[in-house]
């Protein structure tokens, strides 16, 4: 193995932040590979301070590393000026703990979390020295994976990878390390490559786009089929039932310099059951598994203890849902070991959840800025988008927020939605304006921020049929709420470029016929497209006509029932049929309540859990369902059973658990 650092060095000084390129964290680890092991490159495709906080990589990162026939190392997308550096050097991308090779590994495994890096993937595949379409790989390059959210619709990008994981990868990594470890021992020879994916398609979770091949008939996708009758037809997403098993990372990485999210970071739960349309991640990581609180307390003092941080976020999409959540936060607010200077953040507030005993307690120590995501302007619109929540829920939270010395919130929504009207675009600003007043019952200059982003329909959701708002009407409905604040003292509104919603929505419903498009923005130095001052709306709108793809066809226009959607080969669990179904509630404004206080409507996520799974607190939150009807203690539970298997809801955590979606 050899290290590239002597090389690189020099060229740090000719760069803006060096500081991303050395590694060295706190937590880092300098691995030193054997004969025989597989080595697995962790890379996040956008720069250090944006991936470095990012839980998943972290996470593998050290499973991989505590593995007897692995190793692993961390990389992220270097800035355009090292690029440039780089490239001038013949030097290629790198790992930033060794500062190996990225060619010297096995496999590259990239994390997708959002569509507008996928230019940026093809730039680190080049940069590390192997050909960017799969089909051009020899035995001797490294496996090119991918995984995240955006996994769940590949397609687009499929022509450039390897191999898929669908779901948690805690231990499907284990099981691909094994499939490779053999290859390895076998002497990778000619031919050999096709031969390890064909092993690989056989791991549950995991998908090998060279073994399909898509179908059209004429602009249609007739569907998306294996070429090998061993090949599965459908590939299912893992799963981890338990994430008592799996209290990582333990030692999480503490940077050298800032990065986003510069905090301490604790999972306390995985899955959602409030079944927001909208929502793909609330529906792609359905069950809901809870972590046990006793662990989540432990994995808090054992970090802040490590880190030194002063600040502790305790992530979920919906964490003040957890059973006990105001217990957890007590406790490291008032460990003596911090000396009452410990904050805690609460990213995911639901504002139905949002208690003011929560409130009380993480404010003892420093105050920050509240975020609450009410998604929707009017109580209609939420009925539509399922996110239950009634105006007084949010006043009754931000008033809350207020009364225990907060002076800023911020609120988050989307616009662009089914059937929203510029009544329900204008309930945002009303909401906004009545927040503000709220706030001066309580402080003299009290602030309300609203952020407002496009709606992008996503695969697995029921409204992945939905046809996206155009860009001029985008900026007609933001053009609206510029002139509902513009004299509101208090109310700032920032919005996403509509332009950039309309590339998300191109990829996010994409099919194979993309991967020319994406390989020609590349090519022309269409990279970083995430930051706006990179993002060249015109580079893509012009290379999609240039390969005669329409962008009406992929994004404005509403999808059939029977029509083939590039992901139908994959699954996250849920049945079609119940998105659709769903889909229809939602023109119907029809709400499903949260199916922990509910009987089970049939989703599929829960199927083929035979555990007993233990889920949130025995009440529903304030403004939501009726619950049960019946009266539950702490510890009580409620057994119902969910696609024949019987589970049971309750306040204990003993047991990390799925939900009953």
């Amino acid at each position: 193995m050899s290290t590239l650092w002597t090389q690189l060095e020099p060229l740090l000084s000719k760069v803006q932040k060096p500081a991303r390129y050395i590694g060295c964290e706190d937590g880092s680890l300098h691995p030193q590979p054997r004969a025989g092991q597989v080595g697995w490159l962790m890379t996040y495709p956008d720069t250090y301070e944006i991936g470095l906080p990012n839980q998943g990589l972290q996470i593998l990162y050290e499973i991989l590393n505590e593995r007897d026939d692995a190793w692993a190392e961390r990389s992220y997308a270097p800035w355009v000026d090292l690029e440039d550096e780089l490239r001038r050097a013949g030097l290629p991308l790198f790992s930033v703990d060794t500062h190996r090779p990225a060619a010297e590994f096995d496999i590259i495994a990239f994390n997708l979390s959002a569509e507008l890096v996928y230019t940026n993937v093809l730039n680190c595949v080049d940069l590390a020295g192997v050909p960017v379409r799969a089909a051009d790989r020899r035995p001797e390059h490294p496996l090119i994976a991918i995984g995240g959210h955006c996994t769940y619709n590949p397609e687009p990008i499929s022509d450039f990878v390897d191999l898929v994981v669908l779901g948690d990868g805690e231990e499907v990594v284990g099981e691909i390390t094994d499939i490779v470890r053999e290859w390895k021992a076998s002497g990778r020879t000619e031919g050999s490559r096709e031969q390890v994916l064909r092993a690989l398609s056989q791991v549950p979770g995991v998908y090998v786009p060279s073994l399909y091949e898509a179908e059209f008939d004429g602009d249609r996708l007739v569907g998306i089929f294996p070429r090998y009758s061993d090949v599965p037809e459908v590939v299912e997403k893992r799963t981890i039932t338990d994430l008592a098993d799996w209290p990582y990372p333990k030692n999480q990485l503490v940077p050298l310099t800032e990065v986003v999210h510069d905090r301490l970071n604790v999972e306390v739960f995985r899955g959602c059951t409030r079944g927001c349309r909208f929502c793909q991640a609330g529906m792609i990581t359905r069950p809901v598994r809870e972590r046990p609180a006793e662990q989540v307390r432990n994995m808090v003092s054992n970090g802040l203890r490590r880190t030194g941080y002063d600040e502790v976020a305790l992530t979920s999409l919906s964490t003040a849902d957890f059973s006990g959540i105001e217990r957890v936060v007590a406790d490291t607010v008032n460990d003596p070991a911090n000396c009452g200077q410990v904050s805690v953040s609460l990213p995911s507030l639901r504002v139905d959840a949002f208690t003011v005993g929560i409130a009380a307690e993480i404010q003892k120590a420093r105050r920050t800025g509240l975020t609450f995501a009410p998604e929707a302007g009017t109580w209609r619109m939420r009925q539509v988008i399922n996110k239950l929540i009634r105006n007084e829920d949010l006043y009754g939270a931000v008033e809350s927020a207020y009364s225990q010395g907060w002076r800023r919130m911020k609120l988050y929504f989307l616009t662009g939605l089914p059937t929203e009207t510029d009544e329900d675009t204008l309930g945002i600003a009303e909401l906004a304006n009545h927040c503000v007043e709220l706030g001066r019952a309580h402080h003299k200059n009290p602030s309300v921020t609203v952020s407002v982003g496009g709606f992008v329909p996503k695969p697995f959701t029921p409204f992945q049929w939905f046809g996206q708002n155009t860009v001029p009407e985008l900026y007609r409905k933001v053009g609206l709420l510029r002139d509902a604040t513009r004299k509101s003292r208090g109310v700032q509104l920032k919005w996403h470029d509509p332009k950039a919603t309309l590339i998300e929505g191109i990829m996010s419903r994409g099919d194979r016929r993309l991967g020319p498009v994406i390989e020609e923005v590349w090519r022309k130095g269409g990279t970083f497209q995430e930051w706006s001052e990179f993002f060249d709306h015109g580079l893509w709108v012009e290379t999609m006509a240039a390969h005669g793809l329409s962008v009406e066809w992929y994004v404005y226009r509403h999808r059939t029932e029977d029509e083939a959607l590039p992901w139908d080969h994959l699954s996250a669990g849920l049945h079609r049929d119940f998105l659709w179904q769903d889909w229809r509630d939602a023109l119907d404004q029809v709400g499903l309540e949260d199916c922990r206080w509910t009987p089970c409507y049939d989703c599929g996520a829960c199927t083929g859990y035979g555990v007993e799974h233990v889920v949130a607190s025995a009440v529903p939150p304030a403004g939501g369902s009726q619950g049960t009807g019946q009266d539950l203690s702490a510890g009580d539970s409620v057994p119902v059973t969910i696609g024949g298997v019987r589970s049971s809801i309750g306040a204990s955590t003993s047991t990390a658990g799925v939900g009953t979606s």
